[in-house]
Parts: structure tokens; C-alpha cells; sequence
């Protein structure tokens, strides 16, 4: 095996038939750095919670599994955490859609009364649900760099018009599909984001992860109240301990963030596990 590169989350490698090995690990990313903290369990969690979402979006679109068993002579740490993988010519562009108001959707609000270019009615509150999902499309940055907010003109610029309303078409589609089954476990999915890729014959294809708890927010049903931030299953709670006087983290004066204390990581796997468990109707072993 061959290592490719190495992202936030994920190592990736090429097999000597040509698919990519992707690996994912216990690291958390939060405001554009990796933590020196892992999450124990995350990157099994993260791996298999993708694999049942593809198999409840495989009638939307195709996706990039090939197969989930660990390649010959891959460690033994692997198992449950790889994916064998299509190569693929990825998209450009984040793919978000974001049904909920919060985040950096929430700032371009409060700033231009929109989000990507797209107008929303005034009166909106942190946690507002929008009167429709809404694609709100990113650029995609190096590790270390942050995605930058894009309109849908934008986008018809770089990958052309009938491309741009494909992108926009699948995401708000993947974003229904999770939202609606979430909504029946007890989970609001405010917004997520979508990796997409093109096959050699052009077909779009979803890849990487889907609808976790670090590609999406998850907000529990019955603690939802806009007008303020909402209690969560994803990595907002970490950001919120870096952003708290607690973690004495300056973020403004750009140095790393500080360590997780052991109370944040039990308390973050056990949403994460949490997430999993709800949406799945499985046992996280």
C-alpha cells in the first residue's frame, strides 16, 4: 500500500489494483486545527455510521464503497475502520445544505440577512428552522484553511449551470432523506455537509462520510428552543470547551488549541456513541 495523504480525519492509500484504502481515525478537527486530543472509538464510529447512511441513500445516488473489509497486510487497528474505495475525480465544492439556522450560516445572516446568496425572512433566531432546505455551498480548503462561503453563481461558474443544479439537486436530497429518517429517531440533522465525485463516465458519486456527527449538526428533538445554541451530538460541544474560559485557549492570537481534558472525551465519545446508537437502532460494541 501506497500513502496517499493524510486529511483531518482520514489517512488515505493507494492498493496495488488501483482502489484507495481509507482509514479513518480517532483525531478531532475543530476551527481549522487538529486536536493533539483523540476520541476513542470516533473513527469506527464515524466509519460505520457512513456505511448504514449509504445503504439508505444507495436509490439517490451512487456511492464509493467498495468493499469494507480491511485490504491483505493492513494492521490490525484497521478493522472497522477502513474502506476500500472507488478513485475518484472529486468535486470542488463543499456540498452543505442546511435546513436549521446556526453556525457560520447563522453569522452571514446576522451580516447580510442571507446565506450563500440565498435571501432568508428576517426575524430569524440561532436554531430557527428555515422555511425550506436551502443548498449552501462552500470552497473546499487545504487542511489548515478555512472553506469560504460560495454563492450557487459561483459554483455554475467553475463546474458549469447543469453541473452546479446536479450538486445542488443530490445535497438537498441526501439532506431531506437523513433528515426526515433522524427526525423519526429523535435527532434534528440542522445542517451537513457532502463529499461528492465524478466517475470517468461523469457519474456523480457520494464519497468519503455521510450524515455524522463531524459532516453534520445533530440537535436532540426534544431539548430544541431557537434562540440560542442548541444542545448537540456532534463536535460542537468540543468547539464550545476551546470557545469557553474554561480551555484558556486565545484562538485569536493563532497558536494551537490546548489539550482535551478526560471529562470532554468521555463526554464526546459518549455523544458520539449516542448519535450512532439512536440513528441505527444498533449497539456500538
Amino acid at each position: 500500500m501506497k500513502h496517499l495523504h493524510s486529511g483531518k480525519v482520514r489517512d488515505l492509500y493507494e492498493l496495488p489494483g488501483g482502489e484507495l484504502a481509507m482509514v479513518a481515525r480517532d483525531t478531532m478537527s475543530a476551527y481549522d486545527h487538529i486536536l493533539d486530543t483523540p476520541i476513542p472509538d470516533k473513527g469506527a464510529i464515524l466509519t460505520q455510521l457512513s456505511l448504514w447512511w449509504f445503504e439508505r441513500l444507495a436509490d439517490l445516488l451512487p456511492n464509493h464503497v467498495i468493499s469494507t473489509d480491511p485490504p491483505e497486510g493492513a494492521p490490525a487497528g484497521w478493522a472497522g475502520r477502513v474502506v476500500v474505495v472507488e478513485r475518484l475525480d472529486m468535486v470542488k465544492v463543499e456540498c452543505v445544505a442546511r435546513g436549521y439556522l446556526a453556525g457560520g450560516g447563522l453569522r452571514e445572516y446576522r451580516q447580510d440577512g442571507a446565506v450563500s446568496g440565498v435571501p432568508l425572512p428576517d426575524g430569524l433566531l440561532d436554531g430557527s428552522v428555515l422555511p425550506e432546505p436551502i443548498f449552501t455551498p462552500t470552497t473546499k480548503a487545504d487542511v489548515g484553511a478555512h472553506d469560504e462561503p460560495m454563492t450557487f453563481g459561483e459554483v455554475v461558474a467553475q463546474e458549469g449551470a447543469e453541473e452546479a443544479e446536479r450538486l445542488r439537486e443530490v445535497t438537498l436530497a441526501v439532506y431531506r432523506r437523513g433528515a426526515e429518517l433522524a427526525l423519526d429517531r429523535g435527532i434534528i440533522v440542522a445542517d451537513t455537509k457532502i463529499e461528492l465525485g465524478r466517475r470517468a463516465d461523469g457519474e456523480l458519486v457520494l464519497a468519503d462520510e455521510v450524515l455524522t456527527p463531524d459532516s453534520s449538526r445533530f440537535w436532540p428533538v426534544d431539548r430544541w428552543e431557537p434562540g440560542h445554541a442548541q444542545p448537540s451530538f456532534d463536535k460542537q460541544f468540543v468547539r464550545d470547551w476551546l470557545a469557553s474560559p474554561e480551555s484558556g485557549w486565545d484562538r485569536a492570537a493563532g497558536g494551537p488549541p490546548p489539550p482535551l481534558p478526560p471529562e470532554i472525551i468521555e463526554r464526546t465519545r459518549a455523544k458520539y456513541v449516542e448519535a450512532y446508537e439512536r440513528l441505527t437502532g444498533r449497539t456500538f460494541a
